[in-house]
């Protein structure tokens, strides 16, 4: 099972790459000036997409004040939904500068849609692909229509269980969706690694049969890096350009120079796992020089027998291996030979009738 998808021309599965998307989320702290000084550090680091969050406080929440809008505990405590979406929300007239602002930069934007309306806007910029957020993945209608444009679709995981997940691939597939991923997901701001349990991802591939990756809220790249072992295809993280700069999410997302690590660190990963071989690599060639094989260890004549004394296991490895010692013991020289020369067959008579 080797599934595959393709975002702006850029294939996505096991035999490519991780593809890094930076999320920018609330972390333009209401300055469109940031929000492009984000997109540029993307692409500088080595991120293969940014990524946006497309909505209005109202066409997300309810402009309510009573206990269930209001947030208890962690970062958000004590605010309204209302307040801290209308703070995190990116204005709908910034979306066509920032698309601008990304492709002149040659690096892909696309976002995660909360409603429709959001959908027919990202569709007017021609947004090459859709990610529903985790807190959605329940959002059977809204996945439909993102389904409906034809663009791959990546949907986060968090929070649902593997009934819901299928739920959510069931409507992307009904709505029209070709090319879908999943990410494993734990829905909190920060999350801790043990929390991950990363052994879901193979699961995930092999139940669902889709690319499968990892949307990280964890506070390093650790947890990221080694979800590419697990399988993981898309590594998803928050990024902001300051994480002491007091916007809603930026002390859970990661600076420039830890995004360039994670983009770096994701592809060696990558990289190391190859495939099976067991064969000799390219970087051990030189050295068969340290392995150690049969060399003679005195000058011998033409017909004499080959005893422990004249053959040692010695490095370098250009002789026989050791396995073959007994069978070289008792058997005549077939020429002759001088004090450090590798034993090999030709040098042995009659060798393979004994």
């Amino acid at each position: 099972m080797n599934p595959q998808l393709s975002i702006a021309g850029r294939n996505i599965g096991l035999d490519h790459h991780p593809y890094v998307i930076a999320e920018m989320s609330a972390n333009h702290n209401g300055n469109i000036e940031t929000a492009c000084k984000l997109i540029e550090a993307a692409k500088q680091a080595g991120a293969d997409a940014v990524k946006m969050q497309t909505y209005r406080p109202d066409t997300i929440t309810l402009d309510c004040d009573s206990d269930d809008f209001r947030i208890h505990g962690g970062l958000w405590d004590g605010r309204t939904l209302f307040d801290l979406y209308q703070e995190a929300h990116m204005p709908w007239e910034w979306h066509a500068p920032l698309f601008a602002h990304a492709r002149k930069h040659g690096i892909t934007i696309f976002s995660s849609p909360f409603d429709n309306t959001a959908i027919d806007l990202l569709e007017d910029l021609n947004a090459p692909a859709y990610k529903i957020a985790s807190f959605e993945a329940v959002d059977l209608p809204l996945i439909k229509y993102a389904a409906s444009t034809g663009k791959p679709m990546i949907i986060s995981t968090g929070m649902a269980d593997a009934e819901e997940i299928q739920e959510a691939i069931d409507a992307a597939r009904e709505g029209g969706c070709k090319e879908l991923a999943i990410l494993h997901c734990v829905s909190g701001y920060p999350a801790p690694a043990e929390d991950y349990n990363l052994r879901t991802i193979p699961d995930m591939i092999e139940r669902f049969g889709l690319v499968t990756g990892l949307s990280d809220h964890t506070l390093d790249n650790t947890t990221a890096i080694t979800s590419v072992a697990m399988g993981a295809s898309i590594i998803e993280k928050h990024f902001t350009l300051d994480r002491s700069g007091g916007g809603p999410d930026d002390s859970f997302s990661l600076e420039p120079t830890e995004l360039a690590a994670l983009c770096q660190g994701a592809k060696t990963a990558w990289s190391a796992l190859g495939r099976v071989d067991y064969g000799c690599k390219s970087s051990e060639q030189g050295n068969v020089k340290f392995r150690r094989s049969l060399y003679f260890v005195k000058d011998m004549q033409v017909g004499q027998v080959i005893t422990v004394d004249c053959v040692r296991s010695v490095r370098p490895g250009y002789g026989l291996p050791p396995k073959y010692l007994n069978e070289a013991l008792g058997r005549q020289v077939s020429s002759n030979v001088r004090y450090g020369t590798p034993l090999s067959f030709d040098l042995i008579k009659k060798m393979e009738n004994k």
